[in-house]
């Protein structure tokens, strides 16, 4: 029988004190009742001695020190999970937003997830396709991947996470069930428009499962957020047996959240203001996706963030990288020629995609143009460097063929139109189409068989081994 408490210690802010408490646990959720009908709900953020520190997921203006009843659950944030969800608006910490009722299920689990044995995981393979040519050629998504994507503030991020969320897909003759969820953290209500209505009017709707934390609900509920989409994606995935795909923007609202909540609880500050223990919470964030033996399913997460200043070096960026497979860096002056997406190419990459990428997964031909290309624009690079000491009149033919290389690369290759959906093969055809720009003994970095095989061969003849390209 859960124990009643009456009156509170202390109110500063977000933050409840209540004192004479015993039996509490950190991370437990907490109900408060006053004025007769009121109900708020907080969480356990720390515990010292018979003092409970709670965070409360709303204003605290109206809670009295005397008349507040706090009631302890004993047990963390739960959500209701059924099949119904997808389809679905909540809030940042599930419940309905979009007029359509609550859900009602037998099924809770606790937003924390549970602990995941390293060993029961399963290497990916297969990949996702995205619908860029810069992503799915270059830095190819795969299954059970955790692959982010670096921003900067006015970018065109939220345009390029829609544009995601609309057309992925799992790779060609996939008979299997996809799924996305779709989380967003302190944006402000003209953004969570666009994406409701994006999502609405291309028909996306019905398989996404989407997660609104506006900028000006409570910071604790910021927290919280990521971890209920996570929960609903392994449902999801290991329950029903769904590839997810996790998109989750903006990491650096969460970890400003973080800041503040620490900030609030006077704990030490590391780097930049921001808590000791930023590495572990993203961990706990990002290390839930994968592939689970004998599970079926599988999570795969692209989480975004704003690196403050565009600096790469900043603790979220930096943090983020060493636990994630690779990102997708987004180029500033690529956004200024109006290219989108803006994707560097160079400081982008993909750890997880020489694993599935090649013949029985993409095209035979994938890994040996991706590596060509990124060659190819790396010489491009140089070139343009080149050309702004000595002027481009004076460098030789080739260095201006890089240079035109380059040009058409960013406006053919990476940039694409609104809602232009592209397969992996017609990235690859196109790639192929760019390097002929290049006489033979220029293409160092494939192999001579592919080489020899699809060089010569026009846009439209272009086959894939398994449509019986000749050898």
């Amino acid at each position: 029988m859960a124990i009643e408490y009456l009156g509170l210690d202390s109110i500063e802010g977000p933050l409840v004190v209540v004192d004479g408490v015993r039996g509490a646990a950190y991370n437990e959720i907490v109900r408060f009742r006053f004025n007769r009908s009121e109900e708020k709900i907080g969480q356990v953020i720390a515990i010292e001695g018979e003092k409970a520190m709670v965070q409360v997921f709303d204003s605290t203006t109206s809670m009295s020190l005397n008349n507040t009843h706090t009631i302890f659950s004993g047990h963390g944030m739960e959500i209701e999970l059924s099949p119904e969800i997808q389809g679905r608006i909540f809030d940042g910490i599930g419940r309905p937003i979009d007029g359509l009722g609550a859900i009602h299920s037998n099924i809770k689990r606790d937003v924390n997830g549970a602990p995941l044995n390293p060993v029961s995981r399963i290497y990916p393979r297969d990949y996702i396709e995205t619908g860029f040519s810069a992503i799915d050629g270059l830095m190819t998504l795969i299954r059970g991947q955790k692959l982010p994507i670096f921003s900067g503030d006015g970018m065109s991020h939220n345009e390029l996470a829609a544009q995601i969320v609309k057309q992925a897909k799992l790779g060609e003759n996939s008979d299997e069930e996809f799924a996305v969820v779709f989380a967003a953290m302190g944006v402000k209500h003209d953004v969570a428009d666009f994406f409701r209505r994006s999502f609405e009017e291309s028909g996306a709707l019905d398989h996404v499962t989407m997660f609104v934390n506006s900028a000006d609900d409570p910071v604790m509920e910021r927290l919280i957020t990521p971890r209920v989409a996570l929960t609903t994606a392994e449902y999801l995935a290991y329950d029903l047996g769904k590839h997810v795909l996790v998109v989750l923007t903006d990491m650096t609202s969460f970890c400003e959240a973080l800041r503040e909540v620490s900030s609030a609880k006077q704990e030490i500050p590391s780097r930049k203001g921001y808590p000791g223990y930023l590495y572990s919470e993203l961990a706990t964030i990002y290390e839930r996706a994968g592939i689970v033996a004998d599970r079926p399913g599988s999570v795969t997460q692209i989480p975004i963030l704003t690196m403050p200043n565009d600096d790469i070096t900043h603790p979220i960026p930096d943090l983020t990288g060493y636990i994630t497979e690779g990102q997708i860096v987004l180029d500033r002056s690529l956004e200024g020629k109006n290219i989108f997406p803006p994707v560097g190419i160079l400081p982008s990459l993909s750890r997880l995609m020489k694993d599935g990428i090649g013949e029985g997964y993409t095209r035979e031909d994938h890994g040996d143009v991706a590596n060509q290309l990124f060659a190819a624009y790396s010489g491009a690079a140089e070139a343009k460097s080149l050309a702004s000491v000595i002027g481009e009149e004076e460098l030789s033919e080739i260095d201006r063929t890089y240079l035109d290389f380059g040009d058409k690369f960013e406006k053919e290759f990476v940039g694409q139109d609104a809602d232009e959906t592209r397969s992996i093969k017609e990235s690859l055809d196109i790639g192929w189409q760019l390097l002929r720009q290049f006489p033979k003994d220029e293409l160092t970095r494939m192999d001579t068989d592919i080489l020899s095989k699809y060089y010569d061969q026009e846009p439209s003849e272009e086959t894939s081994p398994e449509q019986g390209g000749e050898d």
